[in-house]
Order: C-alpha cells, then sequence, then structure tokens
C-alpha cells in the first residue's frame, strides 16, 4: 500500500510550533489496485500515440510549435493568478499596458524556460541540474527573483494562509530537501520498477509539488516538468500537450486530489484525475491539429489565385502559423521584403479572408489570423 508520509513537529524561534509534511520516498515499488487505472493508461497511451504522430506527418511542424507552448505558458501561469491571455501573450512587450507587462513576463519566462529545457535535453538525461536551470528562467527578472531563482530552498516555505502558524499546506523541513530530490531523480531514471511512463509522470508530480523544493514557481515548474519527462522518455517528440488547460479548468479538482494523497494516501486518486487529463488534453490536441490541416488547405487554396505572389503568400502563411497577429514591418523583416510589397500581401490575406485587422489605428497597425487563434482559445 502507497504511505504518502508523516507530519513532524519543529519549533519556530522557540514563538510556537508547526508541522510539516515529511513525503515517503518515490523510488520504490509501486502496484495499483483500482482496475479504471489500467483501461485509463492503455487510452491516454493510445491518444499521445496519436497526438505525437502529427508531429511526424505534418510539414514545417515546427511553426505549430510554437502556439502549443503559448497555449501551455498561458494556462499554466494562469492557475498561479496571471491575467495574460493568448492573445496579448502572443503580441510584443512594447504593445502590452504597462500595468499588464509583468503577467507577460512571466508567461514569456515560461515559453523561454521550456526552450530552453527541451534543447538541454538533447545534451542532458533529465535531472536535477537541468531543472535548476530552467527554474532559474522562470523567475528571472519576475515577481519572483528575489526567491533565489535556480537555488533550493533554505528555509521553510508554506502554501495557503499567511504564515506558518496558519498555512493550508507546510511542505518538507528544507534539510529532507536534498534525500527526497536524489530519490526523485534516482526515481525517473530506475528501469527496474518496471512502471508504465505516465504512471511514472503522475507519480513525479505529486512528489515534486509535495517537496515544493523552491520559494517560488514550484507549480509552473511541476507541470513544465510533465512535458519535460513525456519528451525525454519519447512519448512526445515536441510539446504539444498542453495538459495545465486541464488542470486551470478543473483547478478544484486538481488541488483537492493532490491533497486527497496527503491526507488519506490516496494515490490511485490522483492518478486518475492525471490520466483523465491526458486523455482529454490529448482529444483536444488532435482535434486542434486535424482542424488545423483543414484550415491549412483552405488557405492555401485561396492563396493559389495569388498569381506571381503565390510563393510568397506561402511563406507568409507559414509565418502566420506561429505568429498569428502580425504587422507590415514585422512581414517585412521576416520575409525580407519591402514595407509597401508587406502591406500589399497583408492587403491580398485580408480580401482572401484569412487575416482581419486587429487594430484600427493606421499606425503599426495589426493583422490576426482570427480563426486559427480561435482553434486554441474557444
Amino acid at each position: 500500500m502507497f504511505i504518502a508520509g508523516k507530519y513532524k513537529t519543529h519549533h519556530h524561534k522557540k514563538e510556537y510550533q508547526y508541522k510539516s509534511f515529511s513525503p515517503s520516498l518515490i523510488n520504490q515499488k509501486f502496484e495499483w489496485r483500482d482496475d479504471r487505472i489500467t483501461v485509463a493508461l492503455e487510452e491516454a497511451v493510445r491518444l499521445l500515440e496519436k497526438l505525437n504522430s502529427y508531429s511526424a506527418f505534418i510539414p514545417d511542424i515546427n511553426f505549430f510549435i510554437k502556439m502549443h507552448v503559448v497555449k501551455e505558458a498561458t494556462t499554466s501561469s494562469k492557475i498561479e493568478g496571471t491575467k495574460t491571455e493568448m492573445a496579448e501573450a502572443l503580441l510584443p512587450k512594447d504593445q502590452i499596458l504597462p500595468e499588464r507587462r509583468n503577467d507577460w513576463e512571466e508567461v514569456h519566462n515560461y515559453i523561454e524556460s521550456m526552450r530552453h529545457a527541451i534543447k538541454n535535453l538533447k545534451k542532458l538525461p533529465l535531472c536535477m541540474r537541468l531543472i535548476k536551470n530552467t527554474h532559474k528562467i522562470l523567475l528571472s527578472k519576475v515577481r519572483g527573483q528575489t526567491k533565489q531563482p535556480g537555488r533550493i530552498r533554505k528555509t521553510q516555505n508554506w502554501i495557503g494562509g499567511s504564515s506558518l502558524k496558519n498555512a493550508f499546506f507546510i511542505p518538507p523541513h528544507h534539510e529532507e530537501i536534498a534525500n527526497l530530490l536524489s530519490d526523485l531523480e534516482h526515481f525517473w531514471h530506475n528501469e527496474d520498477l518496471g512502471l508504465p511512463i505516465l504512471i511514472r509522470t503522475a507519480l513525479t508530480h505529486y512528489q515534486f509539488e509535495t517537496i515544493h523544493p523552491f520559494l517560488d514557481g514550484n507549480g509552473r515548474m511541476g507541470r513544465l516538468l510533465i512535458t519535460l519527462q513525456l519528451i525525454s522518455n519519447n512519448i512526445l517528440t515536441f510539446p504539444t500537450l498542453y495538459i495545465s488547460d486541464f488542470f486551470e479548468k478543473h483547478r478544484g479538482a486538481y488541488y483537492n486530489s493532490l491533497n486527497m494523497v496527503r491526507a488519506s494516501n490516496n494515490i490511485e486518486q490522483w492518478i486518475k484525475f492525471f490520466l483523465s487529463a491526458i486523455i482529454e488534453t490529448s482529444k483536444k490536441g488532435i482535434n486542434t491539429f486535424e482542424r488545423i490541416i483543414e484550415l491549412r488547405g483552405k488557405c492555401e487554396e485561396k492563396i493559389d489565385s495569388f498569381g506571381r505572389r503565390r510563393k510568397i503568400g506561402k511563406k507568409l502563411l507559414l509565418f502566420l502559423f506561429s505568429d498569428p497577429i502580425i504587422n507590415a514591418n514585422q512581414v517585412s523583416k521576416e520575409l525580407g521584403v519591402a514595407f509597401n510589397t508587406a502591406n500589399s500581401i497583408i492587403q491580398q490575406f485580408v480580401i482572401a479572408g484569412i487575416l482581419q485587422p486587429k487594430t484600427s489605428s493606421q499606425r503599426n497597425r495589426s493583422f490576426v489570423m482570427k480563426e486559427y487563434l480561435d482553434l486554441f482559445t474557444e
């Protein structure tokens, strides 16, 4: 039977006592009893394979990945209270209202840390060194920059409430963290356990969130770790699973399922919730890719009637699949054409119904490929 851990009593400067939760080590055999987990696991694996197959057969797949990452970044950050929507996240910083720039920067740090980590997975195995480097980017120059980005905490933290006295949950004491993280790292690479990757990923997310190894950014880092684990185990080729969307929509159930493990050792409830998140998000991702293929075909058909502008039109279309909100300066720079040419090709896209004006001001006017953006925001 899974034992989540136990509470330990500590004295805070002789003023009062508090109890931190000390999780059991995770690098051990694990068996589940609920047959629904086996059924859900099979379905989750099948759908993830289908989702990942799009990465192999969609030409120019890299143009389509950015939107998946932006979607994951905005929803994961939203769980932590940022207000940036996808349409905002796609704009350059100078077009963001000053009072919303902090949120925008947090989302962009998430995007950057995801890119950095995936790039480094080619050279490094999944390890705490990679996690710490990623965390450093996640918190650089934003609200958590004073909370030791990239460094494991050396003090006690807590979740909910204003202090240790009234905290909702108190993670393990900082002196336990080195041992817990070393155990977690061994768990990632212990082939003798014979655990399916998705079960291992579910257990990892629970354990990481319970350890809460950083002073800030643990939620975002723990969700980012899900993607990294799937990529490092070749379940996904690219970060095409925006699982935080499910967690954000079912935020209460997400936190309850994690808390239930600590309260009653019910890890199976968390695993079922996690697998349902994989299943639903995979289905959504597959549907998005199917509609992208359909939309691309429809747009290319329209561009085929552009005559000598056909070639440049196809190049602009590809660019729009990674940046669906553009202006003439961007197009001029990206396609290496004069500003006037960029302007007239944009107008052709507007007439063809591929683009529509986003802003009415003539100066630095922007345009949006709304039908495409809607696939990620509806």
